[in-house]
């Protein structure tokens, strides 16, 4: 726990599940005798043992840890797991009494699990519990003993927008058929420096679409949110975010992160929300086989709305289903540059495939630039200009 951050915890106790057998026994030896005295006790007035142990411990544990405060909701969760082994069989006898309780599971190694114990004692009638285990229980003559002490903080998320300048780097690590093809990735670059800042076990990264390996991300950058598990530091401060954000950028010149920040799991959902109805503008290198004027291409950049039909491109049929997708070209503009090349800019809705666009992927994608133009045509390079979703919100440099 010394590796933490933190300034309260939540304590959760698992104890043995014969210990429900024996509270269960004791309750009913306490309900008689109170009976017996004409007094009425019901068993929500019975604090629970678990519960008990919890108000006991809370105390010394908080003074133990320097006056942290011992609460019911906390980011970090402290559990501690008892076992007392000769009392194991105590509740053996459950399982011919209510066979129905006791279902071998692939993950159980006993099918004595707590819940099954509890639902078990539910349905078994105080009669039969008394002819078959006894009342009072016997004192055991040894404690419980604890298995270890598991720590768990809430996830932390962290936000903001990267650019690519590389052209052979791809977005999360490239594995195919468990080779890996790249030696990093603009995940891999970004989580290192945010991992070791917050002391995370792990992470989930996502973004706002995502660029090929051979794709530049220029303009404000691509939006992306990470998942930090197990963190075992949750706060940084403004400026401690800004030397984060500054040593992801020193640690390479292949990408560059602005406006990093931790946000809440909530806003984590803005990134996604109405993701097809976003706009993302790109530019890309055109080749044409046939030459060209710049009369020719002119006509490009009065083109508005084109409505495209987008069978899944067969470069990710591997992992996309088969479908024809309908996406929109808002606007076009050329910028002629030689007989066999030209500039073109396009601002698309979000999830259009541009290089599919540009040379027909074998007419998987209708109307296409070699019908508009007639000719062959290929794309030699691509960037992403901008994503326009507003978020996560800007920070001032």
């Amino acid at each position: 726990m010394e590796k933490y951050e933190f300034d309260s915890l939540v304590l959760s106790v698992s104890l043995p599940a014969q210990l429900c057998v024996r509270e269960h026994s004791c309750w009913l030896h306490v309900k008689k005798e109170v009976r017996e005295k004409g007094l009425l006790l019901d068993k929500d007035d019975v604090i629970p043992l678990k519960e008990a142990f919890k108000w006991i411990v809370q105390g010394p544990i908080a003074k133990e840890l320097g006056g942290v405060s011992v609460v019911t909701k906390s980011a970090l969760e402290v559990a501690v797991e008892f076992t007392h082994q000769p009392t194991d069989a105590d509740c053996h006898f459950l399982a011919s009494a209510c066979p129905d309780c006791f279902k071998p599971t692939k993950n159980k190694q006993s099918v004595f699990t707590r819940m099954a114990v509890v639902k078990a004692l539910e349905k078994i009638s105080d009669a039969k519990f008394l002819r078959l285990f006894a009342c009072p229980p016997p004192q055991p003559s040894s404690c419980c003993v604890p298995q270890g002490v598991h720590c768990l903080h809430l996830s932390v998320f962290i936000a903001g927008r990267y650019n690519k300048f590389c052209r052979s780097l791809p977005q999360t690590p490239w594995v195919i058929d468990g080779e890996r093809r790249m030696e990093s990735s603009v995940e891999e670059l970004i989580a290192a420096p945010v991992l070791s800042a917050f002391r995370a076990d792990g992470f989930n990264f996502s973004s706002s679409g995502r660029e090929d390996v051979d794709v530049r991300t220029l303009g404000n950058g691509r939006p992306f949110a990470m998942e930090l598990l197990n963190p075992h530091r949750a706060r940084l401060n403004h400026e401690e975010m800004k030397q984060l954000q500054q040593s992801i950028n020193v640690s390479s010149d292949k990408i560059r992160v602005r406006d990093l920040q931790i946000v809440s799991r909530e806003a984590m959902s803005r990134m996604k929300e109405g993701e097809e109805e976003k706009t993302k503008s790109y530019t890309a290198l055109i080749w044409t086989r046939k030459p060209i004027k710049s009369e020719d291409i002119a006509f490009i950049s009065d083109i508005k709305e084109l409505t495209l039909d987008q069978k899944t491109p067969l470069r990710v049929l591997h992992r996309r289903a088969l479908a024809v997708r309908q996406r929109v070209v808002h606007s076009m503009n050329v910028r002629f540059m030689d007989a066999h090349h030209f500039h073109l800019e396009l601002k698309t809705q979000a999830g259009t495939y541009i290089k599919e666009f540009v040379h027909g992927d074998f007419g998987r994608t209708k109307p296409n630039l070699c019908e508009l133009l007639k000719t062959d045509t290929d794309i030699l390079e691509l960037d992403v200009e901008s994503v326009d979703v507003d978020w996560p919100p800007a920070i001032p440099e």
